[in-house]
This record gives C-alpha cells, structure tokens and sequence, in this order.
C-alpha cells in the first residue's frame, strides 16, 4: 500500500532529550540547592497527589507546580524559576537535522506529530521550536485523554490524518511505542540516531 502518511515523536526524536534522565536530574538539583535529601520531593508529592495520569491531561500545569512548589518550600519567584528549568529541560534541543527533514516531507506527504506530553507542552514548543508549523497534526496526549502506547491514540492520529494504519510510517524512540504502532499496521522505525532514522524512513518511501 502506498505511503501517504509520516508521524514523528517530539521528545527523544525531533527534541534531543533524555525523557527517562531528566526529571530526576531536575528535582536533584532543586534538592541540592536547598540542602533537601534525596528522594524528598518524590516522597513528598507521593504522599498527596499522584502523578500518573499527567500526560492523560488529569492534571493541570498550575497544580504540578503547585505540588513541587509545595514539596520544595519555594516561594514565588522560586517556583516561576522551578517551572522555567522544567521547560528547558523537557524541551531539550531541537534536532534540527530530523526537523529539516521531516519539513521537507510536505506537501507529499501529510506529517504529524504524536507525543505522550504535559499541560504546557504545546505553548513552550511552539514558542522555542514552532513544531505546529512543521506538520499537519499534532496529537498531544494530554490534549486529548489518550497516551502511547493505547492503540486508540494511534487510531485517532489516523483519523486526523485521513489515511489508513498501513499507509504511515511513524518514528518514535520508545521501543514499546513502535511495536504497538506495528500491530496495529503502522510501519514504525525504533529511533536510535537521526542519520539512521532519515535513511530508515527514505527507504520505506522509496519502497512505493
């Protein structure tokens, strides 16, 4: 079946971040500045509301930084400061080689973005990297309830799109996130580095 379809994954693919490292080493240094143990603030937001359904929408930014704040003992410059180094480092750095490509892929192709994300996510990465411009969707988790690998995000990435689960080639670097993508007849590429990526996917295009 002809290809008419590319979705990209934002963090860890078109953003160079490490979403496994990252929060970890944020909440680390906000403890080291103030002289908390570590692990105090996991504990601490623990014993009052739980996180999980973040990237579903479940809660809001105002009541993340609520929680951390909290946790923390910051005042109010300190939070707005929490939040901002939050930003940077959820955001990570524009590949700017994959964005290029990707760009390139339009009007051929139609392209979207397919991201587990946070309330918050769409305003910081269109203000640093204006990724809405880049595709002709973007299906942010917490926008719409659903998250990878729920085969019903992908269904509605599909809808969005208007094409059918074997017309799409998807690029995530979530292992798990391409093998449910693949049983539900995406052909998905594993993410490792952006040249292999590129070539991944141009082959899969040229395979028409």
């Amino acid at each position: 079946m002809t290809i008419k379809a590319v979705v990209f994954d934002i963090g860890g693919v078109l953003e160079r971040v490490d979403d496994d490292a990252w929060p970890e080493n944020w909440i680390g240094r906000w403890e080291r500045r103030l002289n908390l143990p570590a692990g105090h603030v996991r504990r601490s937001v623990a014993e009052h509301e739980p996180v999980g359904d973040l990237v579903t929408g479940g809660i809001s930014e105002a009541q993340l930084r609520a929680m951390y704040a909290q946790a923390l003992g910051l005042d109010a410059r300190q939070a707005a400061q929490m939040m901002s180094e939050l930003w940077d480092a959820y955001c990570g750095e524009l590949d700017v080689e994959l964005r290029d490509f990707a760009a390139g892929l339009r009007p051929t192709y139609r392209t979207a973005i397919l991201s587990n994300s946070a309330d918050g996510a769409r305003r910081e990465e269109q203000r640093r990297y204006g990724l809405a411009d880049l595709v002709d969707t973007v299906v942010y988790s917490h926008e719409v309830g659903l998250a990878k690998p729920d085969p019903a995000v992908f269904r509605l990435t599909e809808k969005r799109l208007g094409v059918e689960s074997q017309e799409i080639v998807f690029l995530d670097d979530r292992l798990g996130h391409v093998v449910a993508a693949r049983n539900l007849g995406w052909q998905a590429v594993h993410h490792r580095s952006t040249p292999e990526s590129i070539r991944a996917v141009t082959v899969l295009l040229a395979r028409q």
